[in-house]
């Protein structure tokens, strides 16, 4: 358990310090694209500008830390029940605002300092309820629909981000965390790991229902950093991919909390998800809280404090 969680823990501070890298990059290649009119009719960013932003050494050494963290994340999703490794990594946002007072220059107000001592408060609270984690031994049918949800959701998602432009923010945002969420599920019931066995691996579907979730995730959180609300997107994405997988550990996997715990893991379960979503949508734009230094390093690019997620992970997962 011990293990586990440092190991979530390790996977949440990489997300959390890539975060702040993608979204400067991001929305630095967003300003220039949008003179440019790197944009689709809707005022979406087009897979050109996506691309270009995806290759800037900003979001170039944050997306390092996302492989990272995915690594870290993955092992952690084996060790821990989902509801505890899952949360843990959605934390990154507090990491993201932390790290924004310094590399940022901005302030974090009442609010989101109270936000952030919720999810701390919150994340003791479930490590002590957490029981063991289930085996994650589920029929081969189960792998299948996990791929075709995988695809479902992020072939839909990209349709709909060049449909309705930045009013998909939010959207995008909450099915890259269904996505980052899919892919903790699959790595739990990945074929072929314990033990190692490379045809049962290549084979099970579950594998490429990570690589879909985890491309398709990291896709959409790009466009998440570039259109509308980041603040809105990245409560969006912690909802999508901590709720769902806890509940799938829980009803299906055999996760569960400790003797007479059960209401104590409940607590901090949702404590973590209100207060990472506080996290997201208190922070405050650069603009009144960055100091004059950063301001000048960032014109015109309001950022939060909270960050985008996979401000995941936000991430590949992520």
């Amino acid at each position: 358990m011990l293990i586990g969680l440092l190991t979530a823990v390790a996977a949440s501070i990489c997300y959390g310090t890539g975060s702040v890298l993608q979204a400067v990059g991001s929305r630095r290649s967003a300003r220039r694209e949008a003179a440019a009119a790197g944009v689709t009719q809707h005022g979406g960013p087009n897979l050109s500008s996506t691309a270009k932003a995806a290759m800037t050494w900003e979001f170039i050494v944050g997306t390092i830390l996302d492989f990272v963290g995915f690594g870290l994340g993955a092992l952690a999703a084996r060790m821990l029940p989902l509801f505890l490794s899952q949360t843990v990594i959605s934390a990154n946002l507090v990491i993201t605002a932390v790290l924004s007072v310094k590399l940022l220059g901005i302030r974090l107000n009442r609010a989101e300092w109270t936000s952030i001592g919720v999810v701390c408060s919150a994340l003791v609270l479930l490590a002590t309820a957490a029981g063991p984690e289930g085996s994650g031994h589920t029929p081969i049918a189960t792998h299948w629909w996990l791929l075709a949800i995988s695809l479902l959701l992020m072939a839909g998602g990209t349709v709909a981000v060049r449909l309705l432009g930045a009013r998909a923010a939010i959207l995008a945002g909450l099915l890259s965390g269904l996505g980052f969420g899919a892919l903790g599920v699959g790595v739990r019931i990945l074929n072929g790991i314990d033990p190692f066995d490379p045809g049962e691996l290549l084979t099970d579907p579950a594998l490429y229902a990570i690589l879909v979730a985890g491309i398709g995730g990291m896709y959409l959180h790009t466009v998440a950093l570039q259109i509308g609300s980041v603040n809105g997107a990245t409560a969006a994405l912690v909802v999508g991919e901590t709720v769902l997988p806890g509940m799938i550990g829980v009803l299906w996997l055999g996760d569960t909390s400790r003797p007479g715990f059960a209401w104590v893991a409940m607590t901090g379960f949702l404590l973590a998800v209100a207060g990472a979503v506080a996290v997201a949508w208190f922070g405050a734009p650069e603009t009144h809280g960055a100091t004059g230094h950063d301001s000048e390093q960032l014109p015109e690019e309001p950022q939060t404090a909270a960050g985008p997620d996979r401000l995941a992970h936000s991430g590949p997962v992520r």
